[in-house]
């Protein structure tokens, strides 16, 4: 097979670049570079988001710091994390994204990993304004949790999850955690 000039440009620098997922590579949850897929599902510029802490990827800084500590007992035990979660386009705009990670290091998950992140707005809308709990507790039920297993994972009581739960039931206007479901991954 001939070595033609496209073929011998492919590299991993090229891969990342073109990928067609969102890669970030990042320091102490700092975003080190990032390809052009990720500016598109954030919708800015990617020299804007290079040297950015990922707080500017969340809805609130609460989300932020909650996730944050959420997956470094999860990252140190497995070296890897991965959830669906609500995240914030640069424009303001509310989205829907799946994100995994894994870090270098287990022993320093934060201190340099890689991230993807994939957009799934075209099948999941987020049509109603919650609050940062409630899109905690919304991520946690559409990965069919129970309420005891929601609130270990956030560290709150499963009582709280039932009341979180009633309010999502209210706000979509659903009469059961069936519809709540479907309302909420968009079906």
């Amino acid at each position: 097979m001939s070595d033609t000039p496209a073929r011998s440009a492919l590299d991993y620098q090229t891969a990342f670049h073109l990928a067609p997922i969102g890669l970030v590579l990042s320091r102490e949850r700092m975003i080190e570079d990032c390809n052009d897929q990720v500016a598109a599902i954030f919708r800015c510029p990617r020299e804007a988001l290079i040297g950015q802490s990922f707080q500017v990827l969340y809805p609130s800084a609460d989300e932020f710091e909650r996730i944050g500590a959420r997956i470094l007992p999860i990252m140190t035990a497995q070296g890897s994390y991965a959830d669906d979660r609500i995240m914030k386009r640069a424009d303001g705009d509310l989205f829907w994204c799946h994100v995994t990670g894994r870090s270098l290091d287990r022993a320093t998950p934060h201190a340099a990993g890689i991230w993807t992140f994939e957009d799934l707005s075209a099948t999941r809308r987020v049509a109603i304004e919650l609050t940062p709990r409630e899109r905690e507790i919304a991520a946690q039920l559409v990965t069919g949790k129970t309420s005891k297993q929601i609130g270990r994972i956030l560290d709150i009581s499963s009582r709280t999850v039932d009341v979180y739960r009633a309010r999502l039931m209210r706000k979509y206007d659903t009469g059961n955690a069936t519809e709540l479901l479907q309302r909420l991954l968009g079906q």
